[in-house]
Protein backbone atom coordinates (compact mmCIF):
# COMPACT_ATOMS: atom_id res chain seq x y z
CA UNK A 1 0.00 0.00 0.00
CA UNK A 2 1.56 3.24 -0.90
CA UNK A 3 1.46 6.43 1.03
CA UNK A 4 0.11 9.25 -0.74
CA UNK A 5 -0.18 12.00 2.20
CA UNK A 6 2.27 12.44 4.96
CA UNK A 7 0.89 11.01 7.77
CA UNK A 8 0.67 12.81 11.61
CA UNK A 9 2.97 12.38 13.91
CA UNK A 10 2.74 11.23 18.19
CA UNK A 11 5.04 10.89 20.48
CA UNK A 12 4.71 7.63 22.49
CA UNK A 13 6.81 8.01 25.72
CA UNK A 14 8.65 4.97 27.61
CA UNK A 15 10.61 5.48 30.78
CA UNK A 16 14.09 5.07 28.46
CA UNK A 17 13.04 6.44 25.15
CA UNK A 18 10.11 7.71 22.82
CA UNK A 19 8.75 6.67 19.45
CA UNK A 20 7.62 8.90 17.13
CA UNK A 21 4.46 6.89 16.06
CA UNK A 22 2.49 7.99 12.66
CA UNK A 23 -1.34 8.05 11.89
CA UNK A 24 -2.68 7.75 8.67
CA UNK A 25 -5.49 6.04 7.69
CA UNK A 26 -7.23 5.64 10.67
CA UNK A 27 -4.72 3.44 12.45
CA UNK A 28 -0.77 4.00 13.46
CA UNK A 29 2.18 2.62 11.89
CA UNK A 30 5.32 1.97 12.80
CA UNK A 31 8.83 0.57 11.38
CA UNK A 32 10.93 -2.69 11.75
CA UNK A 33 12.97 -0.71 13.68
CA UNK A 34 11.10 0.95 16.18
CA UNK A 35 8.71 -1.94 16.71
CA UNK A 36 12.06 -3.85 17.75
CA UNK A 37 12.57 -0.60 20.02
CA UNK A 38 9.09 -0.83 21.11
CA UNK A 39 9.23 -4.69 22.21
CA UNK A 40 12.73 -4.84 23.43
CA UNK A 41 13.63 -7.42 20.36
CA UNK A 42 16.15 -7.30 17.85
CA UNK A 43 15.17 -6.10 14.50
CA UNK A 44 15.81 -9.81 12.95
CA UNK A 45 13.42 -11.33 15.99
CA UNK A 46 10.85 -9.07 14.50
CA UNK A 47 11.24 -9.33 10.86
CA UNK A 48 11.14 -13.38 11.81
CA UNK A 49 7.66 -12.94 13.12
CA UNK A 50 6.57 -10.49 10.22
CA UNK A 51 7.71 -13.10 7.40
CA UNK A 52 5.64 -15.80 9.34
CA UNK A 53 2.20 -13.45 10.27
CA UNK A 54 2.17 -13.22 6.09
CA UNK A 55 3.48 -16.52 5.47
CA UNK A 56 0.53 -18.00 7.48
CA UNK A 57 -1.87 -15.86 6.16
CA UNK A 58 -2.89 -14.00 9.73
CA UNK A 59 -2.23 -11.07 7.96
CA UNK A 60 -2.52 -9.59 4.08
CA UNK A 61 0.74 -7.68 3.53
CA UNK A 62 -0.59 -5.87 1.54
CA UNK A 63 -3.39 -4.67 3.41
CA UNK A 64 -1.40 -3.92 6.67
CA UNK A 65 1.93 -2.73 4.89
CA UNK A 66 2.58 1.38 3.28
CA UNK A 67 5.55 3.06 1.79
CA UNK A 68 5.99 6.01 3.81
CA UNK A 69 8.92 8.69 2.58
CA UNK A 70 11.37 9.06 5.96
CA UNK A 71 14.46 10.99 7.06
CA UNK A 72 17.27 9.17 8.13
CA UNK A 73 20.19 10.45 10.40
CA UNK A 74 22.25 11.12 7.04
CA UNK A 75 19.45 13.29 6.43
CA UNK A 76 18.40 11.44 3.10
CA UNK A 77 15.00 10.89 2.48
CA UNK A 78 14.35 7.12 2.25
CA UNK A 79 11.29 5.20 1.30
CA UNK A 80 10.59 2.64 4.45
CA UNK A 81 7.96 0.25 5.07
CA UNK A 82 5.57 0.85 8.07
CA UNK A 83 3.43 -1.99 9.60
CA UNK A 84 -0.68 -0.87 10.77
CA UNK A 85 -1.58 -1.42 14.26
CA UNK A 86 -2.97 -5.00 13.38
CA UNK A 87 0.70 -6.01 12.62
CA UNK A 88 2.08 -4.65 15.76
CA UNK A 89 -0.42 -6.45 17.73
CA UNK A 90 -0.06 -9.75 16.15
CA UNK A 91 3.93 -9.28 16.76
CA UNK A 92 3.18 -8.14 20.41
CA UNK A 93 1.68 -11.51 21.24
CA UNK A 94 4.34 -13.69 19.61
CA UNK A 95 6.97 -11.89 21.65
CA UNK A 96 5.06 -11.84 24.63
CA UNK A 97 5.76 -8.31 25.27
CA UNK A 98 3.70 -6.12 27.83
CA UNK A 99 5.07 -4.08 25.98
CA UNK A 100 2.86 -4.58 23.21
CA UNK A 101 0.07 -4.50 25.62
CA UNK A 102 0.48 -1.00 26.62
CA UNK A 103 1.02 0.18 23.58
CA UNK A 104 -2.07 -1.31 22.25
CA UNK A 105 -4.09 0.43 24.75
CA UNK A 106 -2.62 3.98 24.35
CA UNK A 107 -2.85 3.13 20.24
CA UNK A 108 -6.69 2.64 20.50
CA UNK A 109 -7.23 5.61 23.03
CA UNK A 110 -5.48 7.87 20.63
CA UNK A 111 -6.73 6.81 17.22
CA UNK A 112 -10.38 6.97 18.89
CA UNK A 113 -9.49 10.59 20.41
CA UNK A 114 -7.95 11.48 16.14
CA UNK A 115 -10.95 10.39 14.88
CA UNK A 116 -14.09 11.86 17.17
CA UNK A 117 -11.62 15.18 16.31
CA UNK A 118 -11.68 14.40 12.92
CA UNK A 119 -15.29 13.67 12.42
CA UNK A 120 -16.07 17.10 14.03
CA UNK A 121 -14.01 19.12 12.37
CA UNK A 122 -15.04 17.69 9.18
CA UNK A 123 -18.54 17.94 9.90
CA UNK A 124 -18.21 21.81 11.02
CA UNK A 125 -16.67 22.53 7.82
CA UNK A 126 -18.86 20.52 5.68
CA UNK A 127 -22.39 22.41 7.04
CA UNK A 128 -20.49 26.12 6.99
CA UNK A 129 -19.48 25.11 3.64
CA UNK A 130 -23.00 23.41 2.76
CA UNK A 131 -24.98 26.58 4.19
CA UNK A 132 -23.04 29.11 2.16
CA UNK A 133 -23.44 27.03 -0.94
CA UNK A 134 -27.20 26.78 -0.33
CA UNK A 135 -27.46 30.09 0.21
CA UNK A 136 -26.01 30.95 -2.83
CA UNK A 137 -27.32 28.53 -5.04
CA UNK A 138 -31.07 29.70 -3.92
CA UNK A 139 -30.36 33.65 -4.42
CA UNK A 140 -28.85 32.47 -7.92
CA UNK A 141 -31.76 30.69 -8.47
CA UNK A 142 -34.57 32.83 -7.57
CA UNK A 143 -32.39 35.81 -9.19
CA UNK A 144 -32.65 33.41 -12.63
CA UNK A 145 -36.22 32.44 -12.37
CA UNK A 146 -37.61 35.80 -11.89
CA UNK A 147 -35.49 37.32 -14.34
CA UNK A 148 -36.93 34.96 -16.57
CA UNK A 149 -40.32 35.34 -15.87
CA UNK A 150 -40.67 31.69 -15.40
CA UNK A 151 -42.91 31.92 -12.79
CA UNK A 152 -46.25 32.83 -11.67
CA UNK A 153 -47.08 34.97 -8.27
CA UNK A 154 -47.76 31.96 -6.12
CA UNK A 155 -44.31 30.59 -7.32
CA UNK A 156 -42.73 33.75 -6.52
CA UNK A 157 -44.60 33.42 -3.12
CA UNK A 158 -42.64 30.02 -2.55
CA UNK A 159 -39.55 30.63 -3.52
CA UNK A 160 -39.41 33.70 -1.26
CA UNK A 161 -40.34 31.67 1.48
CA UNK A 162 -37.51 29.14 0.87
CA UNK A 163 -34.92 31.90 0.61
CA UNK A 164 -36.14 33.33 3.94
CA UNK A 165 -36.15 29.67 5.50
CA UNK A 166 -32.23 29.74 4.55
CA UNK A 167 -31.20 32.27 6.42
CA UNK A 168 -33.04 30.81 9.32
CA UNK A 169 -31.10 27.66 8.93
CA UNK A 170 -27.80 29.38 8.79
CA UNK A 171 -29.01 31.37 12.09
CA UNK A 172 -29.70 28.00 13.83
CA UNK A 173 -26.42 26.13 12.68
CA UNK A 174 -25.43 28.87 14.82
CA UNK A 175 -27.15 29.08 17.34
CA UNK A 176 -26.43 25.38 18.36
CA UNK A 177 -22.42 25.93 18.01
CA UNK A 178 -22.57 28.94 19.90
CA UNK A 179 -21.55 31.02 16.97
CA UNK A 180 -23.87 33.95 17.07
CA UNK A 181 -22.28 37.14 16.76
CA UNK A 182 -24.35 40.81 17.62
CA UNK A 183 -25.03 41.86 13.84
CA UNK A 184 -24.77 46.14 13.65
CA UNK A 185 -27.92 47.58 14.83
CA UNK A 186 -29.33 50.93 14.52
CA UNK A 187 -29.74 54.02 17.80
CA UNK A 188 -32.58 54.11 19.34
CA UNK A 189 -34.22 57.22 18.93
CA UNK A 190 -35.86 57.75 22.68
CA UNK A 191 -35.87 55.45 25.86
CA UNK A 192 -39.21 53.86 27.04
CA UNK A 193 -39.86 55.77 30.28
CA UNK A 194 -41.53 54.25 33.39
CA UNK A 195 -44.57 56.34 33.27
CA UNK A 196 -45.01 54.81 29.35
CA UNK A 197 -44.56 51.49 30.61
CA UNK A 198 -46.95 52.18 33.86
CA UNK A 199 -49.73 53.11 31.52
CA UNK A 200 -49.64 50.81 28.83
CA UNK A 201 -49.49 48.19 31.29
CA UNK A 202 -52.53 49.34 32.95
CA UNK A 203 -54.60 49.43 29.35
CA UNK A 204 -53.37 45.86 28.92
CA UNK A 205 -54.52 44.23 32.16
CA UNK A 206 -57.50 46.13 31.50
CA UNK A 207 -58.09 44.49 28.53
CA UNK A 208 -57.33 41.22 29.51
CA UNK A 209 -59.20 41.41 32.92
CA UNK A 210 -62.17 42.08 30.54
CA UNK A 211 -61.53 38.90 29.02
CA UNK A 212 -60.92 37.42 31.51
CA UNK A 213 -57.71 36.63 30.85
CA UNK A 214 -55.90 38.02 33.76
CA UNK A 215 -56.35 38.40 37.49
CA UNK A 216 -56.50 41.60 39.68
CA UNK A 217 -52.73 40.42 40.61
CA UNK A 218 -52.00 41.11 37.19
CA UNK A 219 -48.92 43.71 36.23
CA UNK A 220 -48.61 44.43 40.06
CA UNK A 221 -44.89 45.63 41.49
CA UNK A 222 -42.21 47.41 43.13
CA UNK A 223 -41.71 50.60 41.64
CA UNK A 224 -37.81 50.70 41.87
CA UNK A 225 -37.88 46.90 40.26
CA UNK A 226 -39.24 48.08 36.92
CA UNK A 227 -37.69 51.51 37.03
CA UNK A 228 -34.30 49.61 37.43
CA UNK A 229 -34.77 47.78 34.57
CA UNK A 230 -35.40 50.33 32.25
CA UNK A 231 -32.96 52.09 33.49
CA UNK A 232 -30.02 49.11 32.69
CA UNK A 233 -31.47 49.06 29.16
CA UNK A 234 -30.26 52.56 28.82
CA UNK A 235 -27.33 52.63 31.20
CA UNK A 236 -23.88 54.10 29.80
CA UNK A 237 -20.79 53.71 30.86
CA UNK A 238 -17.69 56.66 30.37
CA UNK A 239 -20.19 58.32 28.19
CA UNK A 240 -20.61 54.73 25.91
CA UNK A 241 -24.31 52.91 26.06
CA UNK A 242 -23.73 49.74 27.38
CA UNK A 243 -26.75 48.82 24.71
CA UNK A 244 -25.58 50.78 21.49
CA UNK A 245 -28.13 49.82 18.75
CA UNK A 246 -32.37 49.83 19.52
CA UNK A 247 -31.73 45.82 18.84
CA UNK A 248 -29.54 45.25 21.87
CA UNK A 249 -32.11 47.28 24.15
CA UNK A 250 -35.29 45.35 22.99
CA UNK A 251 -33.45 42.14 23.79
CA UNK A 252 -32.43 43.21 27.22
CA UNK A 253 -35.86 44.88 28.07
CA UNK A 254 -37.54 41.35 26.87
CA UNK A 255 -34.89 39.56 28.84
CA UNK A 256 -34.76 41.84 31.89
CA UNK A 257 -38.34 41.50 32.39
CA UNK A 258 -39.28 38.16 31.71
CA UNK A 259 -35.89 36.52 33.91
CA UNK A 260 -36.11 38.78 36.93
CA UNK A 261 -39.96 38.33 37.15
CA UNK A 262 -40.46 41.89 38.28
CA UNK A 263 -44.45 41.44 38.84
CA UNK A 264 -46.62 39.49 40.59
CA UNK A 265 -48.42 38.24 37.39
CA UNK A 266 -48.18 38.15 33.59
CA UNK A 267 -44.24 38.68 33.74
CA UNK A 268 -43.95 36.89 30.05
CA UNK A 269 -46.85 38.58 28.54
CA UNK A 270 -45.71 42.00 29.84
CA UNK A 271 -42.13 41.37 28.91
CA UNK A 272 -43.42 40.71 25.06
CA UNK A 273 -45.59 43.48 25.43
CA UNK A 274 -43.19 46.27 26.25
CA UNK A 275 -41.07 45.13 23.79
CA UNK A 276 -42.95 45.36 20.76
CA UNK A 277 -43.48 48.50 22.55
CA UNK A 278 -40.33 49.69 22.45
CA UNK A 279 -39.56 49.13 19.09
CA UNK A 280 -43.06 51.28 17.90
CA UNK A 281 -41.67 53.58 20.01
CA UNK A 282 -38.88 53.39 17.58
CA UNK A 283 -40.44 52.95 14.65
CA UNK A 284 -39.99 49.61 13.73
CA UNK A 285 -42.29 47.44 12.85
CA UNK A 286 -41.37 43.71 12.40
CA UNK A 287 -42.99 40.89 10.61
CA UNK A 288 -40.62 38.21 12.64
CA UNK A 289 -41.68 38.75 15.96
CA UNK A 290 -45.21 37.25 15.12
CA UNK A 291 -47.36 35.41 18.17
CA UNK A 292 -45.31 32.33 17.49
CA UNK A 293 -42.54 33.99 18.06
CA UNK A 294 -43.12 35.92 20.57
CA UNK A 295 -44.54 33.32 22.81
CA UNK A 296 -41.57 31.07 22.09
CA UNK A 297 -39.05 33.43 23.00
CA UNK A 298 -40.88 34.59 26.00
CA UNK A 299 -40.87 30.72 26.37
CA UNK A 300 -37.10 29.89 25.84
CA UNK A 301 -35.90 33.08 28.10
CA UNK A 302 -38.15 31.43 31.05
CA UNK A 303 -36.42 28.44 30.97
CA UNK A 304 -33.00 28.98 30.36
CA UNK A 305 -30.22 28.16 32.49
CA UNK A 306 -29.03 32.09 33.00
CA UNK A 307 -25.80 31.45 32.41
CA UNK A 308 -26.54 31.39 28.74
CA UNK A 309 -27.63 35.22 28.99
CA UNK A 310 -25.64 36.18 26.29
CA UNK A 311 -26.46 33.71 23.68
CA UNK A 312 -30.28 34.16 24.11
CA UNK A 313 -29.95 37.78 23.86
CA UNK A 314 -28.02 37.62 20.65
CA UNK A 315 -30.53 34.96 19.26
CA UNK A 316 -33.02 37.77 19.75
CA UNK A 317 -30.94 40.55 18.19
CA UNK A 318 -30.25 38.04 14.97
CA UNK A 319 -33.91 37.61 14.55
CA UNK A 320 -34.00 41.34 13.70
CA UNK A 321 -31.89 40.14 10.49
CA UNK A 322 -34.55 37.77 9.35
CA UNK A 323 -36.82 40.44 8.79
Amino acid sequence: MEADKSPQILIYKMKDAHIDVQIKSETVWLSLSQMAQLFERDKSVISRHLNNIFKEGELERKSVVANFATTAADRKIYKVDYYNLDTIISVGYRVNSKRGIQFRQWATQKLKDYLIQGYSLNQQKITHEGLKKVQKTLNLLAKTLQSQSFIDEKGADVLSLILSYSKTWSLLFKYDENELEIPKGFPAKSALTYEEALEAIHDLKSQLIECEEASPLFGQHPRKQVEGILGNVEQTFEGQSLYPSLQEKAAHLLYFIIKDHPFSDGNKRIGTFLFLLYLRKQGVTLTIFNNATLVSLALLIAESNPTDKEIIIRLIINLFTLS
